[in-house]
């Protein structure tokens, strides 16, 4: 499965010469990350509220093709690459259109929140679940 998360780039995106600021890539990869798990019927706030999981960062990249700016619409389509036993890789790309905007992706632990911050395993049903959608 590959998610489709759409994002308008708003005028506070953007730098003084009205190109979206990089930053702003990382931050649209986090919410397509979460908009994902949402979409397989896992929302993060769930396990976060629930069962005292979180999916923190391990590693992000991403690499810029063409600038966007002010309100131009975006897509960025979202699919699982890898899925380890505490960890999975989140790739993420954006078009504008049919134009290739920037492509990253992020690895996330799957961690208990419980007494501090641990890795732990990826629940099989989960595991599951992402490798059938991300076929």
């Amino acid at each position: 499965m590959q998610n489709e998360y759409k994002v308008r780039v708003r005028w506070g995106d953007t730098d003084a010469a009205g190109i979206v600021f990089y930053p702003n890539f990382y931050k649209w990869m986090d919410e397509a990350t979460h908009e994902f798990f949402t979409a397989i019927g896992f929302p993060t706030s769930h396990l976060f509220r629930n069962e005292q999981i979180g999916i923190p960062l391990l590693e992000t990249h991403c690499q810029f093709k063409s600038p966007l700016f002010f309100e131009d619409e975006i897509s960025i389509n979202t699919t699982i690459e890898i899925v380890k036993n505490k960890v999975f890789k989140a790739t993420h790309i954006f078009t504008r259109g049919e134009q290739h905007i920037a492509e990253g992706y992020e690895v996330r632990a799957w961690a208990s929140l419980e007494n501090g911050v641990k890795a732990v395993e990826i629940p099989e049903e989960i595991q599951q679940k992402i490798k059938i959608e991300s076929r």
